[in-house]
């Protein structure tokens, strides 16, 4: 435990815990102008400790007392340059490691001083910046390196290693998440959905394949977008407009029949055609009952993620290019599934030797048959969905999507 005094000439008592009392009461312990405070580690039974022994020149008015603060002043460096003050940068951490105050070069302390302020800093934020964390580790990988130069301590230098790895792993994350190639190895693109929910996505795919209340393509296309609206809460809301975007001609129909086999259910006053007239200012509440929390749920998201994905269904089946092909709902179905399972480069399927998507998986979910497949493959060709003619040999898929699409990528 150590006493003295500190700017302005104000006193402090440093205790265990590092923290300083803005004044000391006089008696027991008191510490009073410049003088030095001797503390001694022996303690009376009671556990207190035994009282300090102050010499005489620094009680009050004793001859050779120091004017209150004089022991603050720091002492000139050499070369005649200010010292700096103790107290201020005593405690400057980075990486639960004490910054020397005199550590040389000075601009190698500054450095270290304000990365440990901006490591707290950013931890403060309230959502992760995986960028900007790259950056911090980067500094701390070349402060720590130069650190290690100076001193000769090996400890320093296998830091200054891991905070190069720390940057590059986050980069990793950075460019998963927002679906980017590093290193210059490809078009650096503004993807519509992260990782996460590509992940998402092909698994309300899946489910749509593999548990459609109706088998042909326009009530699976119908099913699709609905149940996108509806996937947190059982409930949503669609218009005349969506419906017949989505269905053209076919709406009331597919409509109708899905109220039948009671997959959806309408207000009790609202028909099948109330709905097809129905405005965005006053859109038709729709009911998914498998969808509903009460129910044994297929998926679980959170509202950002089902807005998305939504959004990113709505962009595919509306593309101005298929609707001026006047593509077919199985057409639209193949588009939604190749963008869904394809890869940042826009490659279908995996990057393993049997690359490419499962014809039979492929058909199912698009209510084809597999020979079909292929047909409907040109045509997006033609309306430039995919960029090259597509491979059905050997029972797969294999295509790339065009340019424009790689936005849409489920980035597999």
């Amino acid at each position: 435990m150590s006493a003295g005094t500190g700017d302005g000439g104000e006193l402090f008592v440093d205790g265990i815990g590092r923290g300083r009392t803005d004044r000391v009461e006089t008696g027991r312990g008191a510490v009073s102008g410049g003088g030095t405070a001797m503390f001694s580690d022996a303690s009376d039974g009671a556990g207190a400790a035994s009282p300090s022994v102050v010499p005489a020149s620094a009680r009050p008015g004793a001859a050779g007392a120091t004017e209150a603060g004089a022991a603050s002043v720091p002492r000139p460096r050499p070369g005649g340059g200010p010292a700096r003050t103790r107290r201020a940068e005593r405690w400057a951490k980075v990486a639960q490691r004490i910054v020397p105050d005199d550590l040389e070069p000075d601009v190698l302390r500054v450095e270290l001083t304000e990365l440990g302020d901006a490591f707290r800093a950013y931890q403060r934020r309230p959502e992760a910046d995986l960028a900007a964390l790259a950056d911090l580790h980067d500094r701390k990988a070349r402060a720590f390196a130069s650190w290690a130069d100076v001193t000769g301590d090996a400890s320093l230098r296998e830091e200054a290693d891991r905070a190069a790895t720390a940057a590059r792993t986050a980069r990793e994350m950075d460019a998963n998440r927002r679906g980017i190639l590093l290193d210059g190895e490809g078009p650096v693109v503004e993807r519509l959905l992260t990782r996460g929910q590509g992940v998402h996505l092909r698994n309300v795919l899946e489910h749509i394949r593999v548990g459609s209340p109706l088998p042909e393509a326009e009530a699976r296309l119908a099913v699709l977008m609905i149940t996108l609206r509806a996937a947190r809460a059982g409930t949503g809301n669609v218009t005349g407009q969506d419906l017949g975007g989505w269905l053209q001609g076919d709406a009331e129909r597919v409509l109708q029949e899905l109220v039948d086999v009671g997959w959806l259910l309408l207000p009790e006053d609202v028909t099948a055609d109330d709905a097809l007239t129905s405005r965005p200012e006053e859109p038709t509440p729709i009911t998914v009952p498998t969808l509903i929390p009460t129910q044994p749920r297929p998926f679980f998201f959170g509202k950002v993620t089902r807005a998305r994905l939504s959004g990113w269904a709505q962009k595919v089946v509306g593309d101005r290019k298929l609707r001026k092909k006047k593509a077919a709902a199985a057409t639209r179905l193949l588009a939604v599934y190749t963008a869904a399972h394809s890869r940042p480069d826009g490659c279908l399927g995996g990057t393993d030797e049997d690359a490419g998507l499962a014809l039979d998986t492929v058909a199912s979910f698009c209510a084809l048959r597999p020979e079909e497949v292929a047909e409907h493959a040109g045509l997006l060709v033609a309306a430039g969905w995919l960029a090259e003619e597509a491979d059905t040999t050997d029972g797969r898929l294999r295509a790339r999507l065009a340019e424009r699409v790689l936005p849409l990528s489920g980035l597999l």
